[in-house]
């Protein structure tokens, strides 16, 4: 009994936390969808308001997000979208090879389930037909969401939902979006073929590449433009 009621005590946490956790949902998901751009300070008052939650639930939620990496606290300034580097933007595309290879590898005997990839790639040519790149850019990132969805573990998908909103900051620093994204277009495209036709090792091949190239053509991007910021600054 004496436990029960510790547990008791604790009861006002757990639905302050509850809504915290709710709160860091909705944010990061902003994050991953580009309304939040690296170096973005988050006002309390206005987010707080906005969601109609308490400054103290609301710290809670930039707490967890800073815990993923998303988000940064300097001191006498506030909360703000943390703006990467070239070694954080290798080490996303390393886990990202890691997991999402190793899912596709994983994949039991045929037919898959990819209408959820199918519908990213549907999308993604939507969106750049209107020239739209930064919602290519989306439809890309939920097509490798959709991807790993396709393991079955909530532990996986909830693992990369912190490394595809990283992503999504990675790709802010892109002074070419559409240089960038529009080949993947085509190669998103190949790989959904290979699991529709039941090639699952071509699609992991094919992954594999993409991820490489992708990798490279950000890191690129990014050491571009610190040489840039460094002139500036000279």
């Amino acid at each position: 009994m004496a436990d029960a009621q510790g547990l008791a005590d604790d009861r006002a946490l757990l639905g302050r936390t509850s809504t915290a956790e709710r709160v860091s949902d909705i944010l990061r998901s902003r994050i991953a969808e580009g309304f939040f751009p690296p170096g973005t300070r988050l006002s309390e008052e206005s987010i707080g308001g906005a969601l109609g939650v308490s400054r103290n639930t609301l710290r809670e939620a930039f707490r967890l997000l800073t815990h993923e990496r998303l988000l940064e606290h300097q001191l006498n300034r506030g909360v703000f979208v943390r703006m990467l580097t070239d070694a954080d933007v290798e080490d996303i595309y390393r886990t990202r090879s890691l997991v999402e290879c190793a899912v596709v590898r994983g994949l039991g005997e045929p037919p898959y389930a990819v209408d959820g990839l199918a519908g990213a790639v549907s999308d993604g040519r939507r969106a750049a037909r209107a020239g739209d790149w930064k919602g290519v850019s989306t439809a890309n990132i939920h097509f490798h969401r959709e991807l790993v969805a396709l393991a079955g573990s909530a532990r996986t998908d909830e693992l990369m939902r912190s490394v595809f909103a990283e992503l999504r900051l990675a790709f802010h620093v892109v002074d070419e979006p559409r240089r960038l994204h529009e080949p993947y277009l085509a190669r998103n495209r190949q790989i959904l073929t290979a699991l529709q036709e039941g090639r699952r090792d071509e699609a992991e091949r094919l992954l594999a590449e993409y991820l490489d190239d992708s990798r490279r053509r950000v890191v690129d991007a990014y050491r571009r433009s610190g040489a840039k910021d460094e002139r500036a600054s000279g």
